[in-house]
């Protein structure tokens, strides 16, 4: 469930932003070259809600989007421009606007469409190893929740983009489990989002 956008800060919003945007971990002297600076008071407010998560790393800490995070920022893609927004603001948010109707148009999720695409090329090379491991025979089905178990060092939200990218490889398949029944909580959590269907398998034929 995601945050109500009237429920943040024009800052906060631009922060979500700013984070979608890099599909990455981000370094909290970084969010001042990449957007606004981020206080603390407010950092604090989107960790309280459950939209970020920090890691603490010398010399500073790092942000990254939860999946609360992420589906707040889908929220925003396409709301009203804040009061009292900049000039800069609004223009902002129109762009915002024409975004919010080509996702529509496609069918699409904002994480199909913002992907670190650096970082997801080293990802993208640990699914492939994890997956040969995991396996039974190339173009075998392997459940997410395997695969995730198989990469403790890769969070969710990289292990996700990095997916999404590889779904669209002619070789890399993710499906839907057919018999929902038979999902698990783990099942549930561990799905990526694709298209605004969650994906629970995942099959590789090279």
């Amino acid at each position: 469930m995601s945050v109500a956008p009237d429920e943040l800060t024009g800052t906060e919003q631009a922060v979500l932003l700013v984070l979608m945007a890099q599909a990455r971990p981000v370094r909290n002297p970084e969010l001042a070259v990449l957007g606004p600076k981020l206080d603390k008071p407010s950092r604090e407010r989107l960790i309280e809600k459950g939209l970020v998560e920090i890691t603490a790393t010398k010399p500073a800490i790092t942000l990254d989007l939860t999946d609360r995070g992420w589906a707040t920022c889908a929220a925003v893609i396409g709301t009203e421009t804040p009061e009292r927004a900049s000039g800069q603001g609004k223009a902002l948010y129109t762009v915002l606007g024409a975004l919010r109707r080509y996702l529509d148009r496609e069918d699409l999720a904002p994480a199909d469409v913002f992907v670190a695409l650096d970082d997801t090329v080293d990802v993208e090379s640990q699914v492939r190893a994890a997956y040969v491991r995991l396996a039974a025979r190339a173009g075998g089905w392997v459940d997410l929740v395997r695969l995730r178990a198989e990469l403790p060092d890769v969070s969710k939200s990289e292990l996700d983009a990095a997916l999404t990218q590889m779904q669209r490889k002619p070789d890399v398949s993710l499906i839907p489990e057919e018999n929902q029944k038979t999902l698990t909580d783990r099942d549930r959590a561990a799905a990526v989002e694709i298209g605004n269907r969650a994906r629970h398998l995942i099959a590789i034929e090279s």
